[in-house]
């Protein structure tokens, strides 16, 4: 997809980094050009899952350029109209409760206001360990807003986490291609 620019946004489910800088690697080897987008902790926390600097410099490497990680980096995203697609990946449910409610107070949630305003897609991948339970209200907000689109997802551990819910990173080329169109992938939830 050439001249296709991806804002690529990394929120702090941070066991599912690995698949989602795959997913980022993919994109780059498609032409996509992928600006990438941090929020706070997920610039800033080191877990179990890997160091935030080595994540931090991994990024910078494959998109050859500065991550977004601040909220005044991102303001200029809408006004300057920098992204074709805005995909969060992964989502927690604490960013899709702000997104839901108009919370703009990290570089992710302004990165999505200032994006939207130029009514272009944003695409959500969901990683939360409460789909079913608390994010589901949200969720469904989210679902009937104007230009968001959803990786589909399904239930990941369902006997373990029955109310966890997380995106098929794998079919997130295919959802960003069909929200450019306008079109929601389906099944959203499988």
């Amino acid at each position: 997809m050439n001249n296709i620019t991806v804002g690529f946004a990394l929120c702090g489910s941070f066991c599912t980094f690995s698949q989602a800088i795959k997913e980022m690697e993919i994109l780059i080897s498609k032409n996509y050009s992928v600006i990438p987008i941090m929020s706070y902790n997920a610039f800033s926390t080191d877990t179990r899952f890997g160091k935030a600097k080595e994540h931090i410099e991994h990024i910078e490497e494959l998109c050859k350029r500065k991550i977004i990680a601040t909220i005044t980096d991102a303001e200029p995203i809408g006004p300057q109209k920098l992204l074709d697609i805005l995909l969060i990946e992964p989502c927690t449910g604490n960013t899709i409760a702000k997104l839901a409610n108009g919370i703009t107070d990290t570089p992710v949630t302004l990165a999505a206001k200032s994006h939207l305003r130029n009514n272009r897609p944003l695409l959500i991948a969901v990683s939360t360990n409460d789909a079913l339970s608390g994010s589901a209200g949200n969720i469904g907000r989210l679902l009937v807003t104007r230009n968001v689109y959803f990786v589909p997802f399904s239930q990941d551990l369902p006997d373990d986490k029955p109310r966890s819910m997380i995106s098929d990173f794998n079919k997130t080329e295919e959802s960003i291609i069909e929200a450019l169109k306008g079109n929601q992938i389906q099944p959203i939830v499988f």
